[in-house]
């Protein structure tokens, strides 16, 4: 008896351990719930749409079709998509080392503001599809054509947000710096650089998910691999299907990299993300 008893409340015990963690669990998921509610209701809507009005696969296939062409050649896409996320990290990590040194810079000196700021308008006012062909002729017909045209599509919001949150500092801390005798470096350093975190990860965010759009551009222009070229041999042939499928991982792909420096941001720089969700309400 005293074995059962013993049975029945550790039973209890386990239950109600497990009934915290399960709600923690619950209280988590519950902010995403709706975002994959209204994702599984749009393919839903899609699958039905696409069969109800008898719509050909080779003007817009349902998802189903989407998928069976995406299997039938996995090994074929899953090499496109490595890739593709090859010259989005590349890109995007050259994006990432050349803007923030260069943003520091600008905002160090108003002089070189002034100086640098028109040439990043003009590098942005060029359309990417026009100086990719450019960049191929230079360059020649391989990978380095097709980083520089991801890092010129990233580079861009990186830089602005950065420089905006270097001068966004409040004046008090920048006065309370000089009057403890802190020199130019150390009051970026030590005071623009941290209260710019969260300006500074808002770009890398718009950066991460824009390298994609990049890399895709600079496929379509010249590549021999990637999923930018993938859609354009699919589409010559009227694989619909099978572009479609590449227009779905390049989405995916931006969606990871955007979380994933969201949850970089979270780990490195806990006050930062939560400083930003209580500013959100405020606003």
């Amino acid at each position: 008896m005293s074995s059962t008893a013993a049975h029945v409340e550790s039973a209890r015990t386990s239950s109600a351990n497990a009934t915290p963690a399960r709600r923690d669990l619950l209280t988590r998921l519950k902010p995403s719930l709706p975002a994959w509610l209204a994702v599984i209701g749009l393919f839903a809507f899609w699958e039905a749409s696409v069969h109800l009005f008898g719509i050909r696969e080779f003007i817009l296939p349902a998802p189903s079709a989407i998928w069976s062409a995406t299997i039938a050649i996995w090994p074929t896409v899953l090499e496109h998509t490595f890739a593709t996320l090859t010259t989005v990290l590349l890109g995007f990590g050259a994006s990432v080392a050349i803007s923030l040194p260069l943003a520091m810079l600008i905002a160090a000196s108003p002089a070189i503001s002034a100086a640098i700021y028109p040439l990043l308008v003009v590098t942005q006012s060029i359309p990417k599809v026009a100086l990719a062909p450019i960049l191929i002729v230079a360059l020649g017909a391989n990978e380095v054509p097709r980083i520089i045209v991801t890092f010129l599509v990233a580079f861009f919001p990186l830089v602005v947000g950065t420089v905006a949150g270097l001068l966004a500092t409040p004046p008090e801390l920048i006065e309370l710096g000089r009057a403890c005798r802190a020199g130019k470096l150390q009051e970026l350093v030590r005071i623009r650089l941290p209260f710019a975190v969260p300006f500074v990860f808002g770009g890398l965010k718009v950066a991460a998910a824009l390298s994609v759009v990049g890399a895709v551009v600079a496929e379509f222009v010249g590549a021999d691999a990637g999923l930018g070229y993938l859609i354009q041999t699919s589409m010559a042939f009227f694989r619909t299907p099978l572009a479609f499928s590449a227009v779905v991982i390049l989405a995916i792909m931006g969606i990871l990299l955007f979380q994933t420096v969201s949850i970089l941001e979270r780990i490195l720089f806990p006050w930062s993300s939560g400083a930003e969700h209580a500013a959100t309400p405020a606003a």
